[in-house]
């Protein structure tokens, strides 16, 4: 199996197996990689395009920027992740797409992704799927801004970052977190200064360890307990081994 699409049909296997006729299709997908910096947009509120994004590599967020110039993240996106898959019905872009590393992605175009879903009903479904997945993370978001408090609020969306690389098997529970304090802030509704002090204190309570854009769990159920976290609005299952 091609590395570049690999991760894709990981995700989509969380809904369910692949048929034979599927798995063909998205392996003899041409890939045209691009590669893009950090702190670049991949897309725009307003953007009306031919195609979607696949992130191969790299780590994105889905972001608006209010009027008086503040950002809230909406959400995280790692390899395997459609990136604007609500792009392909609604017509263009509600939010802005921003890279947080330097990236991979490649573009799929909107007339193929149409073929799939007219023509292999099964990967249509896992398409829709995936986007009532984020819409779920979403709505999770929402609950972590609006009424856990800065620690938990903090805790939960580091529980949910391990979660989502271990599901997509490219990390264990000591990994590279290219998060800065200031996309902390803009993902929690808190200031620069609030988040510095929660990692502290998760960092005292011996819950994490941070150095150098590294971040360690050291207890994963302290954690966990929290951040109040329950993972099941990501509706992951176990997942077969990457090929």
């Amino acid at each position: 199996m091609s590395g570049t699409i690999g991760l894709f049909i990981r995700k989509l296997e969380q809904f369910g197996k692949l048929s034979s006729s599927e798995r063909q299709i998205l392996e003899n997908l041409p890939i045209d990689v691009r590669q893009v910096g950090a702190d670049q947009d991949l897309g725009w509120d307003g953007q009306r395009s031919s195609h979607c994004l696949l992130l191969l590599n790299g780590m994105v967020c889905r972001y608006r920027t209010m009027q008086d110039g503040q950002r809230q993240i909406m959400s995280f996106h790692f390899p395997g992740d459609i990136l604007d898959l609500s792009g392909l019905l609604l017509g263009r872009l509600d939010h802005c797409i921003g890279t947080l590393t330097a990236v991979e992605v490649a573009p799929i175009a909107h007339t193929t992704l149409l073929g799939w879903i007219e023509q292999h009903p099964g990967l249509g479904r896992m398409l829709w799927q995936a986007t009532l997945v984020d819409a779920a993370v979403f709505r999770e978001w929402v609950v972590n801004v609006g009424r856990r408090p800065a620690l938990a609020r903090i805790a939960h969306l580091l529980c949910e970052v391990v979660t989502r690389l271990q599901a997509a098997g490219l990390e264990d529970q000591a990994f590279s977190l290219p998060i800065t304090a200031i996309e902390l802030a803009d993902s929690t509704g808190l200031s620069v200064v609030h988040v510095n002090r929660v990692l502290q204190e998760l960092r005292v309570k011996r819950l994490v360890q941070a150095r150098d854009r590294m971040l360690a769990v050291l207890d994963w159920g302290g954690l966990r307990h929290a951040a109040g976290f329950d993972p099941d609005y990501l509706h992951q299952r176990a997942m077969p081994a990457a090929a």
